[in-house]
């Protein structure tokens, strides 16, 4: 099989690691045509919610900065006209996917896309590194590289798959480096109702807590989860 030499790589930075419950905060993205970079697309997100202190520390990355930035319903159309219909690159590239779906389909968007993982031909080729980690790696190849921040990861992640291809594009086994179908199945989240909001008003005056999420912005689940947590930990 030949090199994948057109696609986009894409790596985002989260308030954590579950796409069904955590949202996005950082979109980097790598345009490659013909084996060569040649456009960028960078931008915070404002995810609706305080950051945790560990996301903060792991990325630099603060309320403040994100509090002026744009909500992912409007960074959409932009960021889906740079990924056009193009392969996707990634490490742990099905992570970054499945935050990127989730985002679609609540805004009534189709995304299905092809993927190529970095991470997994990792695993495959070099089984006997003690880390496999983006980080790990580049530092293996000898990629400079700032991680934890989104378009630094997917620059490096670029310059890692040409490194992988290099050392083992020519093997029998090669076909990890073939594009596949990734697949992550979401279902689109409803905005809170009136009733739910009311009553997480109510519960955060009564206890007198620090509101976490901008209320007019949770979704059903979002809102039950939040409830249960204060419930469970201040009772009613």
């Amino acid at each position: 099989m030949k090199k994948q030499e057109s696609y986009v790589c894409v790596d985002l930075e989260t308030t954590g690691l579950n796409p069904k419950t955590d949202k996005i905060i950082e979109i980097g993205a790598v345009r490659v045509e013909n084996g060569t970079p040649v456009e960028i697309f960078e931008t915070f997100v404002n995810p609706g919610c305080r950051l945790r202190e560990q996301i903060t520390e792991l990325t630099g990355i603060t309320d403040e900065v994100l509090n002026g930035a744009p909500e992912i319903t409007e960074v959409l159309p932009d960021l889906l006209a740079f990924l056009r219909e193009d392969v996707l690159l990634g490490h742990s590239v099905l992570f970054d996917y499945s935050f990127l779906k989730k985002a679609a389909v609540n805004n009534r968007i189709r995304f299905e896309r092809l993927g190529i993982d970095t991470l997994k031909a990792a695993r495959r080729f070099l089984p006997n590194l003690p880390s496999r980690s983006l980080d790990f790696l580049c530092a293996h190849y000898e990629i400079p590289h700032k991680a934890h921040r989104a378009l630094a990861d997917a620059k490096a992640t670029c310059r890692l798959y040409d490194r992988l291809w290099e050392d083992f594009g020519e093997k029998e086994e090669n076909a990890v480096f073939a594009p596949v179908m990734l697949q992550y199945q979401v279902k689109r989240e409803t905005p809170a109702t009136p009733a739910q909001k009311e009553r997480l008003y109510k519960l955060l005056i009564k206890h007198k807590i620090e509101v976490e999420y901008e209320l007019d912005k949770l979704t059903r689940s979002e809102a039950s989860r939040y409830t249960d947590r204060i419930l469970a930990t201040y009772g009613r």
